[in-house]
């Protein structure tokens, strides 16, 4: 029998909702998986500002609603869901009517689920690509909500939205809060030192800054560097550089988990595998 492409390769992923999809896909291909999620994600502290954001966008108080995530969009919906029951079918019509931009394609997944569809894909699942599928538009007058991800206000978002004449909503039904325990950072720091890991995955910048977050930057810097750093996109590639962190994978254009083991599977495969292929 062939191996697969990543038998007897240890990786590290850093995921947390999806830990286990990401696992497995890497299982599937030999590979033996280090879990150690660095955050978790959880519901804005106080309903109340968010509860208050969904009744405006109900009440058609926003023309354009900017996703930026997936798991945003669900959050809103378990917050209507948990605390504004009666709430939902109205929330559900005012998703139809507005005209929503996606960054990328777990946000139009979430609205797929829904019976929706983005109006706006962003051209690249970044920040920049959205700033860039707006950047033709008329936006003065326009009141355009944005579902920020995590604690990040997006200042360049936002700066574009207000420089172009809109009337920017932004709500942040979720944040980051580290995940894994000190003594679990220190053990994969030592593994990673020890050369026991083939490659660290990051599929969110929340990961690196929690990582960073746990000891000096030079520590970090020496432990990544005696491992291959992946990144699942650009975002999170920049968060890494942005450390002193140099990327080796990162898929080419789709941001998602199973380009993301493709990546790893090319580059860390035997070439008689990819050979094969």
């Amino acid at each position: 029998m062939e191996s697969e492409p990543l038998t007897d390769r240890v990786i590290a992923i850093a995921e947390t909702r999806e830990l286990e999809v990401l696992a497995g896909l890497l299982e599937r291909r030999g590979a033996r998986v280090l879990r150690y999620p660095l955050v978790q994600i959880v519901d804005a502290p106080d309903p109340a500002p968010v509860l208050a954001w969904l009744r405006r966008l109900c009440a058609g108080e926003c023309d354009d609603l900017i996703l930026l995530t997936g798991e945003g969009l669900r959050r809103l919906l378990a917050c209507v869901e948990r605390h504004a029951p009666p709430l939902r079918p109205a929330f559900i019509a005012a998703l139809a009517r507005v005209r929503k931009i996606t960054r990328g394609p777990k946000p139009a997944r979430a609205l797929r689920e829904l019976g929706l569809t983005p109006e706006l894909p962003a051209a690249q699942p970044t920040t920049l690509g959205v700033v860039e599928t707006l950047r033709g538009l008329d936006l003065r007058g326009r009141r355009v909500g944005v579902q920020l991800y995590g604690d990040d206000p997006n200042a360049t978002l936002i700066d574009f939205l207000e420089r172009a004449g809109a009337e920017v909503l932004p709500v942040a039904p979720y944040r980051y809060a580290d995940a894994a325990a000190a003594a679990r950072i220190e053990e994969l720091l030592t593994r990673m030192r020890a050369g026991e890991v083939d490659a660290i995955a990051f599929t969110s910048k929340a990961q690196v800054e929690r990582l960073f977050r746990h000891a000096p930057a030079e520590q970090l810097r020496a432990a990544l560097a005696a491992t291959s750093v992946a990144a699942i996109g650009p975002v999170v590639a920049a968060t890494l550089a942005a450390h002193g962190v140099a990327v080796q994978t990162m898929p080419h254009s789709a941001w998602f988990m199973k380009p993301l083991t493709a990546a790893l599977s090319a580059a860390l495969g035997p070439q008689e595998y990819m050979r094969r292929r």
